[in-house]
């Protein structure tokens, strides 16, 4: 609760509240009071995303049915059908942007203090998680609003504004450049704000870029370009005593005794050892996850959290409200009242941006390219005795040639990579982290409608990149084609 006060506060003091622009700004009368490290930092602790990505995320991706009935809305139902988001509120396309860019904004506001300020040495902390956060808002916009890097066509692919200064003019001009560009502009800024990341002054180090989850955006930023031998190298920054295993959820042990109410509680929790980074979102994913009228059914339970390869079953928990509306207890809400008496209020989901695991996954993919065969065994072995029930070291080894007959694939490279999606997908279901890989990896999707019809997002099809909002063509940014 203070800290969803200290965020109003901080909204409320920066001018955000009101701002109807998306490239946003804060007024100069904010300086005044940026004049310590300690308030800079307490402002930085928005200069992340307060947005949620899980709702057209999920919906866009093959993790979802149509049920026919259910709870209907736009940010939902849209997004299957592969139509634009025609909404701008909590949970859609638009107000993510929205949510970016004043994360960007709080970030180079804070640039400018950590600058005009007489000891600059002693903000040196503040200044790199402001790059480091600055980088990751724009690294998660290329990737809705641009389609995912490709070094042949990068250099021509309309990308984001990369926006390093606060706004002080109305109705300022922006261009888009490329995605060659974004991704050059995002690596300079996480290449410089890496070394000055520090934890040692934060109350809760996870609502901050604390070095272990700078280190876990590191692996992602270079696994989306490709680079896998520095994927490698900063996965092992992540845990440098070697300790990944005991700092990932314990899923078939701890975990699978817990009650949904217990889960709910632990897992987008700041003492769960996995969460690496967490922000608050306001949002209502939590509250209709399940209900959605598109969302995981049997069949997909069945399809996703049922069999693997190592022979066992997942130890994750599935549960139901009635008829085909299923879910994992993960994601919840808190409900924070307008005032002690109200009725009324707003709905929050805290976001898990890093986990423990996904560096495991980003250094076994790595590691595939990289011919390290042996290396991602390790790790996958490593993973199923965290998540499969009554896991039997022996009888759920994972095998090079256990795996090419379960997925009736013979490359090396092709069924070791479908194998770590797999593993990812049933790790993250309901989060929304499903659209990254297949935006990747050019997945088509086919979605079937309850009155029997197939519809069919192809590989190159235009619709897998979000629309920017129109809004924005008034600050000169082109819309992406349909």
């Amino acid at each position: 609760m203070q800290r969803t006060a200290l965020y109003i506060l901080l909204i409320i003091t920066l001018g955000f509240a009101g701002c109807k622009k998306y490239l946003e700004k804060a007024p100069d009368s904010t300086w005044t009071q940026l004049d310590t490290p300690e308030k800079i930092s307490q402002l930085l602790g928005t200069a992340y995303p307060q947005g949620n990505y899980m709702t057209f995320c999920e919906a866009i991706s093959d993790n979802v049915e149509d049920k026919g009935k259910g709870e209907d809305q736009r940010v939902n139902r849209d997004p299957f059908f592969f139509n634009d988001v025609q909404a701008n509120e909590e949970d859609s396309p638009e107000q993510y942007w929205r949510a970016c860019y004043t994360a960007i904004a709080v970030a180079n506001n804070a640039l400018k203090a950590c600058e005009s300020a007489i000891d600059s040495a002693a903000y040196s902390r503040q200044k790199g998680e402001a790059l480091v956060a600055r980088a990751y808002a724009h690294f998660m916009l290329v990737n809705f609003f641009s389609k995912s890097y490709d070094s042949t066509t990068a250099a021509t692919d309309p990308g984001i504004p990369y926006v390093t200064e606060p706004e002080d003019v109305v109705m300022k001009q922006y261009e888009r450049k490329t995605v060659a560009y974004v991704y050059e502009q995002i690596e300079k800024d996480l290449l410089a704000g890496l070394p000055l990341i520090r934890d040692d002054k934060y109350k809760v180090p996870r609502y901050h870029f604390n070095p272990a989850a700078a280190y876990a955006f590191a692996t992602r930023f270079y696994l989306f370009k490709k680079h896998y031998a520095k994927v490698v190298a900063y996965a092992a920054m992540v845990f440098p005593a070697n300790n990944l295993a005991d700092n990932m959820r314990p899923w078939n042990t701890e975990y699978m005794r817990m009650t949904p109410a217990a889960l709910w509680n632990i897992y987008s929790n700041s003492s769960e050892k996995a969460n690496l980074l967490l922000v608050e979102t306001p949002s209502t994913f939590g509250r209709y996850l399940a209900t959605y009228r598109f969302g995981m059914t049997y069949a997909i339970y069945r399809d996703v959290l049922y069999e693997n390869a190592t022979g066992g079953s997942w130890a994750y928990p599935v549960y139901s409200y009635g008829e085909q509306n299923y879910f994992v207890p993960k994601i919840t809400e808190y409900f924070v009242k307008s005032s002690v008496n109200a009725s009324i209020g707003t709905a929050y989901v805290m976001v898990p941006l890093f986990t423990t695991e996904e560096v495991l996954f980003n250094r076994a993919e790595a590691n595939t390219y990289l011919n390290k065969t042996t290396e991602v065994l390790q790790d996958l072995n490593l993973y199923a005795s965290k998540r499969i029930a009554n896991y039997d070291a022996t009888t759920n080894l994972l095998t090079l040639s256990g795996i090419k007959a379960y997925n009736g694939i013979a490359d090396t490279k092709k069924t070791l990579v479908k194998t770590i999606l797999d593993f990812k997908r049933a790790e993250y279901i309901q989060e929304g982290m499903r659209w990254f890989d297949m935006m990747r990896y050019k997945m088509p999707v086919t979605h079937v409608t309850s009155k029997g019809e197939t519809i069919t997002l192809g590989a190159d099809d235009p619709r897998r990149v979000f629309q920017i909002p129109a809004s924005t063509k008034t600050s000169g940014l082109e819309l992406n084609p349909r």
